[in-house]
This record gives C-alpha cells, sequence and structure tokens, in this order.
C-alpha cells in the first residue's frame, strides 16, 4: 500500500504495524492524518469537514463515501482502535513503571508523572482529542473505561493500599486517593502542554511541587 510522503503520527504508524492499517487506502490513512490534526487543534465541535479534506488535499465527499457523518470520522479514529491500538499503545512502557517496587510513594509518583509527561509530548494531538471529547462522546467514554481506566484503575488501586499498609499514605478510600492523585498529574499536563504552553516551566521543579502538594496540601504547617 502506498505510504503518504510525510512522516505518520505515532499512533498512525502503531496503526500500520497491527495490521489493522492495511485496511485503510492512502487516502484514508491521510483523511484519519488530517482529522487528528484538525480535531486536536479545534475540538470536534468546531472542526468542519470541508477543513479536514482540504488538509487531506481530497474532494469532501471523499471523505463521505468512507464516513458518514463527522461523528463517525471521529470515532473511528478512536473507539474500534481504542482495544487493539490505543489500549496497548497508551501502556506501553507504562505497565513498567507500575509494576515496579518503589520504596516510597514519592518514588513511584516520580516515575509516573515522569513516564506520562514523556508520552503526552510525544502523542500530544491523539491525547488532546481523547481529553476534549471523552466527556461528550458516550461510545468513547465506555471504551476507555474499559481497554484503560479500568487496567490502570486496577493497578494504582493495589499501590494505594501497599503504601496504606506501609503507613506512608492515610486511610481514605482508593478511589479518592486515586482521583486526588491522577487529577493533579491531569492538571499539570494541561497546564504545561495545552492551555499554557509558551511560559516559562521548569519541568523538574513543577514535577516535584506537584509531588510534595499531592503529599501534604497546601495546608501551612
Amino acid at each position: 500500500m502506498p505510504q503518504p510522503s510525510e512522516p505518520l503520527e505515532p499512533w498512525l504508524e502503531e496503526l500500520l504495524q497491527s495490521g489493522e492499517g492495511r485496511k485503510l487506502t492512502a487516502k484514508q490513512l491521510k483523511i484519519l492524518e488530517s482529522a487528528v490534526e484538525v480535531f486536536a487543534e479545534k475540538g470536534y465541535a468546531a472542526a468542519s469537514t470541508s477543513e479536514i479534506a482540504q488538509m487531506a488535499g481530497v474532494a469532501e465527499g471523499t471523505i463521505f463515501r468512507h464516513y458518514k457523518t463527522k461523528k463517525e470520522l471521529l470515532l473511528s479514529i478512536v473507539t474500534p482502535m481504542m482495544g487493539k491500538l490505543l489500549a496497548p499503545f497508551i501502556l506501553n512502557n507504562f505497565n513498567e513503571v507500575l509494576e515496579q517496587d518503589y520504596p516510597t510513594f514519592e518514588d513511584f509518583l516520580r516515575a509516573v508523572l515522569h513516564n506520562r509527561l514523556a508520552f503526552a509530548r510525544k502523542h500530544l494531538k491523539i491525547i488532546k482529542i481523547l481529553l476534549q471529547e471523552i466527556p461528550f462522546q458516550p461510545a468513547l467514554k465506555e471504551q476507555f473505561i474499559e481497554h484503560i481506566g479500568a487496567k490502570i484503575y486496577d493497578r494504582f488501586q493495589l499501590v494505594i493500599k501497599h503504601f496504606q499498609d506501609k503507613g506512608e499514605l492515610i486511610e481514605v478510600p482508593s478511589f479518592t486517593a486515586i482521583r486526588f492523585a491522577a487529577f493533579s498529574a491531569v492538571g499539570l499536563f494541561v497546564m504545561h502542554l495545552m492551555l499554557a504552553p509558551d511560559m516559562p516551566w521548569d519541568e523538574e521543579k513543577e514535577i516535584e511541587m506537584t509531588i510534595q502538594l499531592i503529599m501534604h496540601g497546601l495546608a501551612a504547617k
């Protein structure tokens, strides 16, 4: 199958390597790649198929020959691939971090933040789409919870229990602890990579401050 002349996004390369991409024509690959660009930049609601078609170098009718609606195009990027592609792609080398035995919970947080920040920086476009659309697309949310969220949650639950048993963490429901830590981490990524990417940034300092806030909160000692 002919390949686009420019380097593909990492997730599209993974798609081709997985074998799923063999079912796609070169035009479909270009449409998907362009859709990711437009959806990531403008969000689903503001994106138009005419703009996607222009970026892909195809007629708008070509998009509708392959995808009946704009929503079908969006879901074709993420939903059908969530289990076969995106789950292993997102969890790739993250499992190695999660499965290690860390001396302290701070060490665990530090490893997770470094690992996921590097991943988010490399795959920002597809992550932006997921963050933007999961709250508004029930099918996408269900797929994410089933194939990604549940796997990460189960492992985090074991980690929280382990450090609670060691006396490092207070006895709160694991869901509460995971929610607090996860939203602090996601907030770090969103602020740095999406909302204020041009602001001065000391990555190590911000990671350490985030860890300390998770561990000790905002209360003065």
